[in-house]
């Protein structure tokens, strides 16, 4: 039986806890601060146990070994075992509020939390530099805006793809709350026709008929969506090429309610058929 590895790093404060808690509710072994070092002896002895699931997390704890783990991953892939790499990211600012909120120290401080924010920014930052290689080979989910239930069901989802293909992930937000740092292509939909200021339509969202069929009699907003499918149609098989796992594609509007979601979810139904596509709506996700 195939050995699955998940292998969830990331920033302090972002939620790796939750991620660890919703895999092993799936049904994953888990372990917390494993060492780098002891990744290779870890994955044999739950190889020769028989586990086939497995979920491990590293944090800036083992900062000096972190930079060994890219390469222990590739021998473990070169091996038959399947991996999976995410990486929880927030912004600056929220990880200080999380911080503050919490009062707990960050790994990387030497100092207590109230000798001021200009302290856990540098740390945070410090904290970014040290992880960056990692950040840059997994997928990267933004926690900034998003609740712990939310996160625990794309953690899910995300681990139920096939992985050995290119997993599409489409992704609506409002740019009044920020632009989704795990975005790969991030597409601007504000121009289009609102539902918003239809009173009829204003307080449903795009998941409800009565907005699709308002947004897909707008010339602009097919010529928004047919301008889209063509430049992924154009790039998606260079990037599964490239042994790209997930491809996150963010469209945003000004609310997140109604031109977003609906494209989001047309994008997904199109490409469904040659893809392994998920759905996110980041404001309205339970």
């Amino acid at each position: 039986m195939t050995l699955e590895i998940a292998l969830i790093t990331g920033m302090s404060g972002s939620g790796k806890s939750v991620a660890l808690r919703a895999l092993e509710d799936a049904g994953y072994y888990c372990v917390d601060n494993l060492p780098p070092e002891l990744l290779a002896p870890f994955v044999a002895l739950e190889h020769r146990h028989h586990g086939n699931r497995v979920a491990i997390a590293m944090d800036v704890r083992s900062a000096t070994s972190l930079p060994q783990v890219p390469q222990e991953l590739e021998r473990l892939r070169s091996q038959g075992i399947v991996v999976h790499s995410l990486f929880l990211d927030a912004t600056t600012d929220t990880l200080v509020r999380r911080f503050s909120e919490t009062r707990r120290r960050h790994p990387l401080s030497h100092d207590d939390l109230t000798d001021g924010r200009r302290a856990l920014v540098q740390v945070i930052e410090l904290e970014r530099e040290l992880l960056a290689d990692l950040r840059e080979q997994a997928h990267v989910i933004d926690t900034s805006a998003i609740r712990a239930s939310q996160l625990q069901s794309y953690v899910k989802g995300l681990m139920s793809s096939a992985p050995d293909q290119l997993t599409l992930v489409f992704q609506s937000f409002a740019f009044k709350r920020g632009i989704p740092v795990d975005a790969d292509y991030v597409f601007d939909v504000r121009m289009l026709p609102n539902p918003h200021y239809e009173p009829a339509l204003k307080d449903l969202t795009g998941l409800d008929q009565p907005v699709a069929d308002y947004l897909a009699h707008q010339p602009e907003v097919r010529q928004m969506r047919s301008h889209i499918e063509q430049f992924l149609n154009h790039w998606l098989e260079f990037l599964a090429q490239n042994h790209r796992s997930y491809v996150t594609v963010a469209i945003g509007c000004t609310g997140g309610q109604h031109r977003s979601v609906y494209l989001v979810e047309r994008l997904a139904e199109t490409f469904s058929s040659r893809w392994m596509t998920l759905r996110r709506h980041r404001e309205l996700d339970a």
